[in-house]
């Protein structure tokens, strides 16, 4: 049983949306619960209920972008999908780890794609990984665990959420590895995971936990291209 919640002070649209839902969901054969809250403060009180939230943008008071950086403050881990009547605020779904933008009116077709892919991400998380050498052994590293690679002629150090080590490779080896895995060669000296990306400009890019990486001048915009088409696959734009 799939937990669903639905937030939007707009009662019709709150009511319209959790309808197109529950269609979607008993045409995929999936079982779920769908629940209906009109603002964030009452989303908050419940949130440790749901496996999926469809969150409104524009709310009265606290707004869903706000709702929704409080959601990931109290470790909500699970998936978020924004819905809105503009494109205007991708880049801030973005910042809250959101697995994809909705422009209302939501077209049925697109929700129903949208749930089945959200689902198939709960049940079945990414566990990609490759293998290094590591003082003469081997070792299993997970790519969601990575932040980005630090490259020193064939040196990489290798940036974990829980630390850095340090291992021999040689750059187009390490590439070819982590081809269509979410990363980004954004200078010479870094190879970077787009899923820790919060904010970017022309020179930096700054990580979830506040690091920098520089973007050379001359990648930026392959970059910007980069990170668009993640967005799209993991907290896109419909």
């Amino acid at each position: 049983m799939v937990s669903i919640a639905v937030c939007d002070d707009e009662l019709l649209e709150c009511i319209s949306i959790s309808e197109k839902i529950r269609g979607c969901m008993e045409e995929l054969k999936i079982p779920c619960r769908v629940e209906q809250f009109h603002s964030g403060k009452e989303l908050l009180g419940a949130l440790g209920r749901f496996d999926l939230i469809f969150l409104d943008i524009l709310m009265d008071g606290m707004d869903g972008m706000e709702t929704a950086r409080r959601c990931r403050g109290l470790a909500f881990e699970k998936t978020l999908v924004f819905l809105s009547s503009s494109r205007r605020y991708v880049f801030d779904a973005y910042d809250v780890e959101a697995f994809h933008y909705l422009v209302k009116p939501v077209d049925r077709e697109k929700l129903k794609g949208v749930l089945k892919r959200a689902v198939e991400r709960e049940r079945h998380p990414s566990h990609d990984y490759i293998v290094v050498t590591s003082e003469r052994q081997k070792r299993k590293l997970f790519l969601d665990q990575v932040r980005y690679f630090e490259i020193r002629g064939r040196q990489i150090d290798v940036h974990e959420k829980k630390g850095v080590f340090t291992y021999y490779e040689r750059i187009g080896g390490l590439e070819k590895q982590l081809g269509g895995k979410g990363f980004f060669r954004c200078h010479k000296s870094y190879l970077l995971n787009l899923k820790y990306v919060e904010v970017y400009n022309r020179q930096e890019a700054i990580l979830d936990n506040g690091e920098r990486i520089v973007i050379a001048k001359r990648r930026y915009d392959e970059f910007c291209q980069a990170i668009l088409a993640y967005m799209r696959e993991n907290g896109g734009i419909l």
